[in-house]
């Protein structure tokens, strides 16, 4: 498995990109399968990307937030019925009465996306969101509800699917509103140090630990290398924005699999299928949507997988139930081509040779 783990790394880099900088990573229940790293953590200091580097996985930050409302649904203190406007004790502008905890893990609540990443001029706005709202003062779940409570919906709850950056914040509030605890202090409490996740956490971009990634942007013009600085909030919230590294994300598959984070009841409700968001009629994939995690399939072949996009990172990390194997895919050197990959692996692990 090793070598055929190894020859699709290459063949993916060698189509990929020369400027991939990070680590690729393939972990199964007896540890380390393959894993390369590449290019620079620190280019100025010229400090190389380590195996257990930390990255900021963007909204790979989502399976995190995921898991820690389905804690909440666990113990009681929540459920997926519950409406926004019943738990949030602020003003929620033109975000829609009807909004549930349900709609808005499975990007069903039409709620107006901040960020929105399906508009043509994304680049455009996102730079325009920044420097209205300087990325040095987003420290608090609260400064988001100024950029979305005032945006119109996108459609009424549960009529659609649209995936949502103002949604999952508004998880966070959901969380800190129930729990009397910040969203990011909830997921260290109940998620990071319960899984043994030793180098992951919501870190400050302008005070990153030792051995975490700085994000760079390649400028065209100058064909300059630039870091990410202003580029993502200083301190990630519950729609994105957290680090983590190949061993934390392979304890946090793990965890979830063997039913550690969630009640058995809870995981497979947070694993399931309950929104389709993109079925090929040529090869026959279905992509689908659970309560923070996404799911790829192929006839009787599939995986579970989370993936994050921002300025200077790139993440995707997806485990196979078949094989129990996780890979896991950083980039601080922004977006890639991570669906190559992780359905390559799909292939391999399901072939007759590793059943």
């Amino acid at each position: 498995m090793k070598e055929a783990i190894k020859e699709l790394f290459d063949a993916w880099l060698e189509k990929e990109t020369d400027d991939f900088s990070g680590v690729l990573s393939a972990t199964g229940v007896d540890g380390v399968i393959h894993q390369q790293t590449f290019g620079f953590r620190n280019k100025v200091e010229e400090l190389l990307n380590e195996t257990d580097t930390a990255f900021g996985i963007a909204s790979g930050t989502k399976l995190f937030t995921g898991l820690a409302v389905c804690k909440l649904i666990d113990s009681g203190k929540l459920s997926l019925g519950d409406k926004l406007y019943d738990l949030l004790p602020c003003d929620l502008g033109q975000i829609d009465k009807g909004v549930t905890v349900y709609q808005l893990l499975t990007h069903t609540s039409g709620v107006g996306d901040y960020i929105d990443e399906d508009v043509e001029d994304f680049d455009e706005q996102l730079a325009a969101l920044y420097k209205k709202y300087p990325s040095h003062n987003w420290l608090n779940m609260d400064y988001y509800l100024q950029m979305t409570s005032p945006l119109a919906p996108k459609f009424a709850p549960g009529e659609d699917y649209s995936y949502s950056n103002s949604g999952y914040v508004l998880l966070g509030l959901v969380i800190e509103a129930v729990s009397g605890k910040s969203y990011q202090q909830f997921v260290a409490d109940e998620i990071i140090k319960p899984c043994g996740l030793t180098h992951t956490g919501f870190y400050r971009s302008d005070a990153l630990p030792n051995n975490a990634a700085i994000g760079y942007m390649h400028d065209e013009e100058s064909d300059e290398w630039n870091t990410n600085a202003e580029s993502i909030p200083i301190l990630g919230g519950s729609d994105g924005g957290i680090y983590s590294c190949s061993a934390d994300m392979d304890k946090l598959w793990r965890a979830v699999f063997g039913n550690k984070v969630l009640s058995d009841e809870m995981t497979a409700l947070f694993l399931k299928s309950h929104e389709i968001i993109e079925e090929d009629d040529e090869d026959g994939s279905v992509e689908s949507y659970g309560l923070g995690v996404y799911k790829y399939t192929v006839g009787d072949k599939y995986f579970h997988f989370v993936i994050g996009i921002d300025s200077g990172v790139g993440f995707c990390s997806a485990y196979y139930p078949a094989t129990q194997v996780v890979v896991s895919a950083f980039s601080n050197t922004g977006e890639t081509a991570f669906y190559d990959l992780m359905c390559g692996c799909m292939e391999i692990f399901s072939s007759n040779k590793f059943e």
